[in-house]
């Protein structure tokens, strides 16, 4: 089952969407089967209305065990490609057959091997499933409102601080945000460096339609170094 658009958007205004990924080589990667349902299923409890995930054995088995709607991507690395977030339409046909929710990509403007730009990449995606709901992962305001004049459904501040041209902050981007907000008419997610509580509340106060974290509650490796840090320093 499929959600519809007006469906999730209504429940996840005003709250915190929950990204459960693990990738080959971290603790909680396990090659044998997904485990990431099991952190959905606690991000559920939490009262969590949507989550977001990598890999398409990770999209079916929280569908499958949460019964929310779920943002589906798939991080591939190709050769030429700067992006790796659902960068071809090979990862959007499987995303679409895996009944992903939204579909989320990169919508950076940065180099594409295929020698299409992003614009003609997401007319390319438009034409072959006119009702996929569209989640623009941007660094940059320029990139946001570039990817809405395209036609995406929503943009996410995922990528800020992780291109080499976006601003190198050691917290959330709100500047970003708070700019998005006074250009483009569809949801802003705030993504990228929330990781306390307090940062997440402060978000929302400053208007983003929802946030989502991720590291901050589903990476224990990154959440237990940021602490040695700090006891260490």
């Amino acid at each position: 089952m499929r959600y519809k658009k007006e469906d999730i958007f209504k429940d996840i205004k005003g709250t915190m969407i929950i990204s459960c990924q693990a990738l080959p080589g971290e603790p909680l990667y396990v090659e044998e089967k997904s485990i990431m349902y099991l952190m959905a299923r606690a991000a559920k409890r939490a009262g969590a209305k949507c989550i977001r995930t990598n890999s398409i054995r990770d999209v079916i088995a929280i569908k499958e065990e949460t019964n929310l709607p779920v943002i589906g991507l798939i991080k591939q690395v190709y050769e030429g490609y700067d992006s790796y977030i659902t960068p071809t339409m090979k990862e959007i046909d499987a995303l679409v057959e895996a009944e992903a929710d939204i579909v989320a990509l990169d919508c950076t403007l940065r180099t594409r091997g295929d020698g299409t730009t992003i614009n003609e990449y997401i007319a390319q995606i438009k034409e072959k499933y006119p009702d996929i709901v569209l989640m623009a992962d941007i660094s940059t305001y320029e990139e946001a409102v570039n990817a809405w004049k395209c036609g995406v459904d929503m943009i996410s501040t995922t990528m800020s601080g992780y291109t080499p041209y976006s601003p190198k902050v050691d917290g959330p981007d709100y500047a970003l945000v708070k700019r998005l907000l006074e250009t483009v008419d569809i949801p802003v997610i705030a993504e990228g460096k929330i990781h306390s509580p307090q940062q997440a509340r402060e978000m929302l106060d400053a208007g983003a339609y929802a946030i989502v974290v991720g590291g901050a509650i589903t990476r224990p490796l990154e959440i237990a170094e940021r602490f040695m840090k700090a006891i260490n320093a």
